[in-house]
């Protein structure tokens, strides 16, 4: 059993139950993650939850998905290839969203961990596919939470986000074509329960800070210096300036100040 699945469905829920309450009107506000409105936010999470999900039980039909989506975007934006496989707006879009949020758990639930599971990149195992639906979900919900003014209520269900950064360390540092320094910083974060999590070796690098902070960055929702995190060297300086635990070309976080709780 993958118990991340459980995971993805409460974070997915958090998110559900923060916008439950908005009109279409309001679910249509831009946010400050390139002026994508919530709409949109729920329905790029809710095509690549479809694309995991046909991923691990249907990999032919994945193929013959992905296939359309790669010829639609190289005509158009990923934002119309999203809106044409998902047309709806507003308070139906979230429905959809939710409905499909119950059955892809299940599958992702009852699956061997280890089974490889098709995807834009290179495949990968069941139990990192829905981890990376939960990254997605939680950073593309902080800036619905920003929007919105809220402070978020993280819990430890957040350490699926902190591997995933960690294990992008060199993938950091390759994105932006470089060979990722040696050796790679330590990680000693204070988890939502006040637990400490530490990763990798002691050593002259370290990050050290809150596990919420530590995922704010390597999602690109924060800039490092908007939060409190230590860091000690300059492998693990250098690694919080660039970090970028998602795939695809190699993005600039955000500048400092621009990303952050809506007043």
């Amino acid at each position: 059993m993958i118990v991340e699945a459980q995971d993805f469905l409460d974070e997915s829920r958090s998110l559900e139950a923060l916008i439950a309450d908005l009109s279409d009107e309001q679910l249509a506000a831009p946010t400050a993650f390139k002026d994508w409105s919530i709409n949109r936010v729920i329905r790029h999470l809710h095509m690549w939850n479809y694309a995991a999900h046909m991923g691990l039980t249907d990999p032919d039909g994945f193929d013959e998905f992905f296939a359309g989506i790669a010829k639609g975007m190289a005509g158009s934006s990923m934002g119309a290839v999203e809106a044409e496989w998902c047309p709806l707006e507003g308070r139906a879009l979230v429905e959809a969203w939710s409905d499909y949020l119950s059955p892809m758990t299940e599958a992702f639930a009852d699956a061997d961990p280890k089974v490889r599971v098709k995807w834009a990149g290179p495949s990968m195992s069941a139990r990192s596919s829905i981890s990376a639906r939960l990254m997605e979900t939680w950073a593309h919900g902080q800036e619905v939470y920003d929007l919105l003014g809220k402070v978020r209520t993280n819990t430890d269900r957040i350490r699926s986000v902190v591997v995933l950064g960690m294990n992008a360390y060199g993938w950091t540092f390759k994105v932006n074509g470089r060979d990722a320094p040696q050796p790679m910083p330590q990680l000693i974060l204070t988890a939502p329960s006040g637990e400490i999590w530490t990763y990798g070796e002691a050593g002259d690098d370290r990050v050290e800070g809150l596990a919420e902070e530590f995922c704010q960055v390597v999602t690109q929702t924060r800039n490092v210096l908007d939060t409190s995190l230590k860091t000690t060297g300059p492998n693990a300086a250098e690694f919080m300036r660039i970090a970028q635990c998602f795939a695809g070309p190699p993005e600039t976080p955000p500048a400092p100040g621009t990303r952050g709780i809506k007043s």
